[in-house]
């Protein structure tokens, strides 16, 4: 598995995970240039992903849904503040309901990603940063850091597999 770390700081309110791959930081950062590639991994195992929308530019958008195993949606979006391809991504990460429309009942998170060159391959730093203990504990509490450290897990069989190319 990629992933080598995950540190929940309640003090910082960050939950930060790192992973290392055996490819170059260019081929890493398509898994989430490409939507369809994105799709491969974002979400657990159980959870896959439907990319709607796409805008990897300043102010632009990510819409996706999980598909649970009785085939319920979950909803969600990335509202994009930084990108500088191939080395990092900023983004605020929230629920929307059925519609698409953000849920304000629960968080959003402030994510960052850096990609840098790590012992031949590539380390991939993904950083959350939540506005309060109470937001923090909802999410850990909802499972959401397993989430990620599954989803996280399935890239290497995307990088396996793909060899670069886009579907």
């Amino acid at each position: 598995m990629s992933v080598i770390s995950v540190t929940k700081d309640f003090d910082s309110l960050t939950v930060t995970l790192v992973a290392d791959f055996d490819a170059p930081t260019e081929r890493v950062w398509r898994l989430w240039a490409d939507p369809r590639q994105l799709e491969r991994w974002w979400g657990p195992p159980s959870y896959p992903a439907t990319v709607e929308r796409h805008d990897l530019t300043p102010g632009g958008e990510v819409t996706y849904f999980l598909t649970g195993p009785e085939g319920q949606r979950q909803r969600g979006w990335w509202r994009v503040t930084s990108v500088n391809p191939p080395k990092s991504l900023e983004f605020t990460d929230g629920f929307a309901d059925q519609d698409g429309a953000p849920l304000a009942e629960l968080p959003t998170t402030r994510v960052q990603m850096q990609l840098s060159e790590h012992e031949g391959g590539t380390r991939m730093e993904l950083r959350s940063f939540f506005d309060n203990r109470e937001q923090m504990e909802q999410l850990v509490g909802m499972g959401a850091v397993e989430g990620l450290q599954q989803s996280v897990g399935q890239m290497d069989a995307v990088l396996a597999n793909s060899a670069g190319r886009t579907e």
